[in-house]
């Protein structure tokens, strides 16, 4: 029989893991098109800060992160995701941000990408891109409205 102590520690770890999974299910990861979970298409999310564009990742250098897999161009830049995830993750969990600021999920185009105040955003292709960037700050405080209560249910 467990004592009140050990009780109320596994009604916590329970609780706790109850609200993980909630809040992993309610901010999904684009693994569109994977049938092995990986994000964004395979591309590395760290080339695009420190390459200065898109870098297909490799199977070799990956990391488990957020429900995905995420896939890097080399050792460094695995390296430099394990040390500061959130630093690198794509905004909205990799969806494009366009389509984020209009309240659903869609696929992305990893050349169609923009970084706004340190932020890597992706677009669905090079002419969302453009709509994008002509008032980026109005779709971003669009899209920082909707993500919360977007889900899987969302993605089209």
């Amino acid at each position: 029989m467990l004592d009140r102590r050990a009780f109320i520690g596994l009604a916590a770890a329970a609780l706790l893991a109850g609200s993980e999974a909630r809040a992993e299910a309610q901010h999904p990861v684009n693994t569109l098109g994977s049938p092995d979970g990986v994000a964004i298409r395979g591309y590395d999310p760290v080339a695009y800060f420190r390459n200065g564009g898109p870098r297909l990742g490799k199977p070799d250098f990956t990391v488990r992160h957020g429900g995905a897999t995420w896939r890097f161009a080399d050792a460094e830049n695995k390296a430099l995701f394990e040390a500061d995830p959130e630093r690198y993750l794509p905004a909205y969990g990799g969806f494009c941000a366009y389509g984020t600021s209009r309240g659903y999920l869609v696929k992305i185009e990893p050349e169609a990408w923009s970084i706004v105040d340190g932020r890597l955003y992706l677009n669905y292709d090079l002419g969302v891109r453009k709509t994008w960037l002509a008032r980026t700050k109005t779709y971003i405080a669009r899209a920082e409205g909707n993500w919360p209560r977007l889900t899987t249910r969302d993605i089209r």
